[in-house]
């Protein structure tokens, strides 16, 4: 699969959505997004609906308009956050058979996050590519909390997709219409995760995400990622939610998974922590082949800590190849000074840098076969 169509312009694949949780990816703008070559963002329903609250950016014509984003944009469902509230404090929230009551902190009276809600806040955001609610867990629950959560996860799925079609009937049609993803659950219990998985698809929905914890303590992606991606028929787009490292991401890409989304690029960004290809990553995956286990390889990037003394003497952009507008126009030294002097303008220029080293990580594997049987070659 080449790419997907949305109300808001194709997302060529694979792509990597960064995070704009609250309606902005932090410290730059849409312009920037652009600049950077960003084919899509992802915005967080809970959050929006918390402040400023989807009806008004409804009223003000929609997420689009509200942030100046003029491209295909996708809505988290929020389920993961208020599991997260509801798993650090049983006084934050609750989850029920219907879905998630939940508040932000004590202070604050509950509100309801239900299937049929999650997608009509996602609708007045105007998403173009929407989630199902789901119930996620931690990976060390216990295989009853597992076991209830695909039942919640699927009957809530069920729920989202028939409030998705009313709305769609609603609007008059299926032209340009958005797409709804389900979300597999089922943690590390191979058979809940193929129960899941048939159930979802037999209810048939756009596309599907990878649902729970992917990574393990050691940073590596658990086995249960590439299992969900080998029983999702080849024609549906694989979303592997919240997969940001690049090696991560290039494991993830060669199990069959298409779109991306973390905070991690933007987030090393505003803590000194950029990322550099070293000479000829490109060429290390020329014949189309992919390492196991990237972080044992020492040829495709580098992290540069821009607070090092080292750095404020060099005149040398941040990277030799890249062709970002900090690359273009500024130094090393100019960075380090920057983030020295605490200037705002160093969280823009290495947010900008970080974002442009992933775009050119997702245009190089556009040019390489991508199939699950690559995965299973390793580079010379």
């Amino acid at each position: 699969m080449t790419g997907i169509s949305t109300p808001h312009g194709g997302i060529p694949l694979p792509a990597f959505l960064p995070d704009a949780t609250r309606g902005v990816v932090k410290t730059i703008d849409a312009a920037d997004l652009t600049e950077c070559g960003v084919d899509a963002v992802m915005v967080n329903t809970l959050h929006l609906s918390s402040s400023p609250g989807a009806s008004r950016i409804a009223a003000l014509g929609g997420m689009h308009r509200f942030m100046g984003w003029s491209g295909p944009l996708a809505s988290d469902s929020g389920g993961f956050q208020a599991f997260s509230l509801v798993a650090g404090s049983r006084k934050l929230g609750t989850i029920s058979k219907d879905g998630f009551q939940y508040r932000f902190d004590k202070a604050q009276k509950k509100k309801i996050l239900t299937p049929e809600k999650c997608i009509r806040k996602q609708f007045e955001l105007g998403a173009d590519l929407l989630f199902c609610l789901d119930h996620c867990t931690h990976p060390d629950a216990d295989h009853r909390v597992q076991r209830d959560s695909v039942e919640n996860t699927v009957t809530w799925a069920r729920r989202c997709k028939a409030e998705f079609d009313k709305r769609l009937k609603r609007a008059g049609g299926n032209s340009a219409r958005p797409l709804l993803f389900a979300v597999v659950q089922g943690g590390s219990d191979p058979e809940l995760r193929d129960t899941c998985m048939e159930q979802l698809l037999d209810i048939g929905f756009d596309g599907y995400g990878y649902g729970g914890w992917p990574i393990d303590d050691a940073g590596k992606l658990v086995d249960m990622v590439g299992r969900v991606a080998e029983r999702i028929p080849p024609e549906f787009p694989r979303h592997a939610l919240g997969i940001g490292k690049p090696e991560n991401i290039v494991r993830a890409w060669a199990m069959g998974y298409d779109l991306f989304d973390c905070v991690l690029p933007t987030r090393d960004a505003r803590h000194k922590r950029l990322y550099v290809f070293n000479p000829g990553w490109e060429g290390r995956c020329a014949k189309g082949t992919v390492c196991r286990d990237l972080t044992n390889c020492d040829d495709l990037y580098d992290y540069l800590y821009l607070q090092d003394d080292r750095h404020g003497s060099n005149g040398a952009p941040l990277d030799d190849s890249c062709d970002c507008l900090t690359c273009r126009r500024y130094s090393r030294a100019y960075m380090h000074h920057l983030f020295a002097v605490n200037e705002p303008l160093a969280l823009r220029l290495a947010t900008i840098h970080n974002l442009r080293f992933y775009m050119r990580l997702m245009a190089h594997l556009r040019t390489l076969p991508h199939s699950l049987s690559g995965f299973d070659k390793l580079c010379p």
